[in-house]
């Protein structure tokens, strides 16, 4: 496992998503609406677009262009235009308050698990 810091934890809205690129992968950290961290590859499956620039809702993250719906927990679209899942990684918080922060390892399907 190589989990590693990718943000403080107030970097990212309640809800909502922050962008970060690690290892050179793309990846959008998110919140959903209870506060749960999460973390997936930041591309639509359906128009190559950056999916922290949408709107989360409750568990759901919608890519701003077309409308496409991801359960941020599976990376499973939930309707079209999307057929096709996005990647989901191991996300964890360190720490508490101010000082917590992000790891996230993208060598682990979180969704297997």
């Amino acid at each position: 496992m190589s989990l590693l810091q990718v943000c403080k934890l107030i970097d990212v809205p309640v809800p909502g998503a922050l962008a970060v690129v690690v290892e050179g992968v793309p990846v959008a950290v998110v919140r959903d609406s209870a506060g749960g961290v999460h973390a997936l590859r930041d591309v639509c499956s359906h128009a190559d677009v950056a999916l922290s620039e949408g709107e989360v809702d409750g568990c759901t993250l919608e890519c701003w262009l077309h409308g496409s719906r991801f359960d941020v927990r599976t990376g499973e679209p939930s309707g079209p235009p999307a057929s096709r899942p996005v990647p989901v990684y191991l996300a964890t918080v360190e720490g508490e308050g101010d000082d917590a922060v992000v790891l996230v390892d993208i060598t682990v399907n979180a969704a297997a698990r």
